[in-house]
């Protein structure tokens, strides 16, 4: 098998290379991200191994088939940047990373939490300049609060796991909700407009789907608890981010962190600190000092990446082999918030 990478950085090439050794496949990297423009780069290639910035659309997809490729490799869980349906009309497979790390995502969530909760950021800075002043720096316990978390699949199974080792109360919502899980976990489920209206903290842990796009709008940030924390590490389109900014501005939204931003394509990934922001709403969302956003870094632990490089190269492997697809995503719409 040939496979070529796209949207690779040097710790992609260094742990497929480690662990690609065992495979005798052969490797070709690419920085720039897939699209109709380049996917020529995957002439007399078997596989394209994509990440979730690049674009797999139906022109790509078409363009892909003709070349010769046979599988289309993600190495991630999420899947919205894929047209299944073309994929399936040109009798391309695609397969995932379903679970490269639940932990890393999930602790990333509580990082987020606890910095925003105790101004971890703003303190830092301020001591680096011999401020030592408290002033601002105002957070709560997070003993006895209570957690939202949206969806219910194996990540944010990890964090409730976390959140209840703080003593915090649970809430969640999932379109098919697992009683025997709520039981064992000691958690409830409830439909959105109570988890809203009764979370001091809210971390999305859904699939952006064409129901779950912008979920986070103007009306569900009208039922909110007045000073709510928001956290997502999922999809940057599940919130509405002009949304959110009013939220800010009209301190109904106390505080926000995301991993993930919805144009966060021509950013995320890539040093862009020698040229002026040109995204007026994300140069707009850095601008409040009660946010923080980082790059997509959710996943970002030395297990995940071996682990998304072991999955990742068994999936062609079994392609390869003619063996059961175990990580194949198909174009039927996905039911379950995982």
């Amino acid at each position: 098998m040939k496979i070529t990478f796209f949207g690779t950085q040097p710790y992609d090439r260094e742990s497929f290379d480690r662990i690609g050794g065992a495979y005798g496949f052969e490797f070709r990297y690419h920085r720039n991200h897939l699209n109709a423009n380049n996917a020529i780069l995957a002439k007399g290639y078997d596989a394209v191994c994509i990440f979730v910035n690049d674009t797999a659309d139906a022109e790509t997809i078409g363009q892909l088939s003709e070349l010769g490729v046979k599988l289309i490799a993600l190495r991630c869980a999420g899947f919205n940047n894929v047209d299944l349906a073309a994929a399936a009309r040109c009798h391309i497979p695609v397969v995932r990373v379903p679970a490269y790390s639940p932990h890393a995502v999930a602790e990333h969530a509580v990082a987020l939490m606890l910095s925003l909760n105790r101004k971890i950021h703003r303190a830092y800075w301020r001591t680096r300049d011999g401020n030592f002043s408290l002033h601002g720096l105002l957070g709560f316990d997070m003993y006895g609060k209570t957690a939202g978390i949206i969806g219910t699949g194996k990540i944010a199974r990890e964090l409730i796991h976390i959140l209840k080792g703080f003593g915090m109360d649970v809430l969640a919502h999932d379109i098919y909700p697992d009683a025997e899980y709520a039981r064992t976990a000691g958690i409830t489920y409830v439909p959105l407009e109570e988890l809203y209206a009764r979370a001091d903290i809210i971390s999305l842990h859904c699939p952006l789907t064409d129901q779950t796009r912008y979920m986070i709008g103007d009306v569900a940030i009208a039922h909110m608890k007045p000073g709510v924390m928001l956290i997502n590490t999922g999809r940057g389109q599940l919130i509405h981010t002009e949304a959110l900014i009013d939220g800010l501005k009209e301190k109904k939204v106390g505080a926000a962190g995301l991993d993930v931003y919805e144009e966060e394509a021509g950013y995320f990934y890539e040093d862009t600190s020698d040229r002026i922001m040109d995204d007026d709403v994300l140069a707009r969302l850095l601008s409040f000092n009660n946010v923080i956003v980082t790059s997509h870094q959710g996943f970002f632990t030395r297990e995940a990446l071996d682990n998304i490089a072991r999955t990742t190269l068994q999936n062609i492997a079994d392609f390869d082999q003619h063996r059961k697809l175990v990580n194949e995503v198909r174009a039927e719409p996905e039911n379950s918030m995982v």
